[in-house]
């Protein structure tokens, strides 16, 4: 994961930065060495570090301590703030009215986002499909954490994950990089099996590269577990999918007469 976030980032640009994992995290990195963040500021450092703007402090405060009146909220945040200003490397700045991640913090989740940004809308750089993600697994946003704020940001990050890993089967499609398009297309059906438009980049990328039988192996396969699970057949685009495949492939000569 972390050579992952590395090769998107170009930290050989950004040496010395320290770096910020909420992917199986939160920790700290500083020239590939590991700082623990202490148990009592890690949910403030994450909770600002997932909003890529200032944080009102009573609002930070409210959201991370709610039991108790706002005077010890207040006080508990202080307490975090002394804490990780002890232990690490300066990481947030904070006024009397706001938070914020310090410019200098480089944060993996910020990386990754980016770059499933830049797939999801077509504006990807070269260098953008020559990354190999990691499974989705690897991507455990803040693992462990059960929070309404946690659990609702890992499930936006995982469906914005897999979005981009449809985007990238289908641009590596377009490149003529078949293998690593059905490779993408694969982790994402393994996340998600029963995710249609994940199967339709498998399949996609199956024909382009001139597998009909494996598309058409996929194609039966996603078919016997929709059927298995919920009762109902695929969508009729993804036939619709093998039968032109298929007939780009036949001879002229044989091709039926419409």
């Amino acid at each position: 994961m972390a050579d992952w976030v590395h090769a998107l980032a170009g930290l050989s640009e950004c040496h010395g930065s320290p770096i910020l994992h909420l992917f199986g995290g939160p920790y700290i990195t500083v020239d590939q060495q590991r700082m623990d963040v202490p148990e009592g500021s890690k949910r403030l450092l994450a909770f600002v570090a997932l909003h890529e703007r200032r944080v009102e402090r009573r609002y930070a405060a409210g959201t991370l301590w709610p039991s108790g009146d706002d005077l010890r909220a207040a006080g508990n945040l202080r307490s975090a703030l002394w804490r990780l200003k002890q232990a690490c490397v300066p990481l947030i700045a904070a006024d009397k009215c706001s938070l914020s991640l310090s410019d200098h913090v480089l944060v993996d989740f910020h990386v990754v986002n980016e770059w499933a940004s830049r797939l999801i809308n077509g504006s990807q750089a070269p260098a953008d499909l020559a990354v190999r993600p990691w499974g989705l697994d690897s991507l455990d946003l803040l693992p462990g954490w059960y929070e309404d704020w946690a659990l609702m940001e890992r499930e936006r990050v995982r469906q914005r994950l897999l979005h981009a890993l449809e985007a990238l089967s289908v641009a590596l499609v377009r490149v003529g990089r078949y293998a690593g398009a059905v490779e993408v297309a694969l982790l994402a059906v393994s996340s998600e099996p029963l995710r249609e438009s994940a199967q339709r980049a498998l399949i996609e990328a199956h024909i382009a590269e001139g597998n009909l039988i494996e598309g058409r192996r996929r194609f039966d396969a996603y078919r016997h577990l929709l059927l298995r699970e919920l009762g109902t057949e695929p969508d009729t685009h993804l036939s619709e999918l093998l039968r032109n495949g298929y007939r780009e492939r036949m001879p002229v000569t044989s091709r039926p007469v419409v």
